[in-house]
């Protein structure tokens, strides 16, 4: 891996991390991403249909090109975070976390023994393929993994505290998509971004970085300024699918004129 741990430049960075949600299983455009200058991207494994194999190639790929890999699950009960761990990724995203029990579930996955349940895998990438000694592989594994909770629900957002004080989790990003659907108000309704600036305002107590998601530059920007450590900016299908659409707005315009 030819970059730091994303933890760790999250720790040092004097400025917010931008990325963007991978959900093309293509080498191309995660060059394209890199010679965009994003710092990370997060592999979506919760809304596309990427295969572990895919993910593994994705993370590897990334890493080598100078970015952050971190993966969104695709539920809680997934059987790949061993895997996806033993692949070499800076982190984990788990989504819909609803409390504290679900968290602690959630990151003991992620901690090996006897704080967690992650089992031995040093013969994988993420030991070098058994060339990186024992203590420093179970070290990486235990404090430079990035393991994120997401919170997607007005009632977790509530007692965010109980969440975020549970041992090994140590980031979270909020969901405001499904924030909105679970609370039936818009993002802009002040309840919303009252429990927004709380959340904020508990991780920046507990030195634990907030991500979010925005859908352009400029509502990446202004998350950015709010507070927030890591922001994903759209994703690659929706970059790709835009491009190809002003393009074939120009060429039917030209046609016309």
């Amino acid at each position: 891996m030819s970059t730091p741990a994303f933890l760790a430049r999250l720790k040092t960075a004097q400025r917010c991390l931008f990325g963007t949600w991978v959900k093309l299983p293509t080498l191309e455009t995660l060059e394209l991403l890199a010679s965009a200058g994003l710092d990370f991207i997060t592999i979506d494994t919760e809304h596309a249909p990427l295969s572990l194999e895919s993910a593994y190639k994705l993370i590897a790929h990334a890493q080598a090109l100078g970015m952050s890999a971190l993966v969104r699950m695709p539920d809680q009960a997934s059987n790949d975070i061993q895997r996806l761990l033993d692949s070499g990724a800076d982190g984990l995203l788990v989504p819909r976390v609803r409390n504290a029990a679900e968290a602690r579930h959630a990151v003991g996955r992620m901690l090996f023994s006897p704080g967690g349940q992650r089992g031995l895998g040093i013969t994988s990438r993420a030991g070098r393929w058994g060339l990186k000694p024992l203590d420093e592989y179970l070290a990486d594994g235990n404090e430079r993994v990035l393991r994120c909770v997401q919170l997607e629900d007005r009632a977790v957002l509530e007692d965010v505290e109980a969440v975020l004080d549970v041992e090994g989790v140590n980031a979270a990003f909020l969901g405001m998509g499904d924030l909105q659907l679970t609370s039936g108000l818009p993002a802009s309704h002040g309840d919303l971004q009252a429990l927004v600036d709380r959340l904020l305002e508990v991780c920046r107590a507990r030195q634990i970085p907030c991500g979010a998601a925005a859908q352009d530059a400029a509502a990446a920007l202004r998350s950015a300024a709010r507070g927030f450590s890591f922001v994903m900016v759209s994703n690659d299908a929706t970059l790709f699918g835009k491009a190809a659409a002003s393009l074939g707005n120009e060429l039917r315009r030209g046609l016309s004129a």
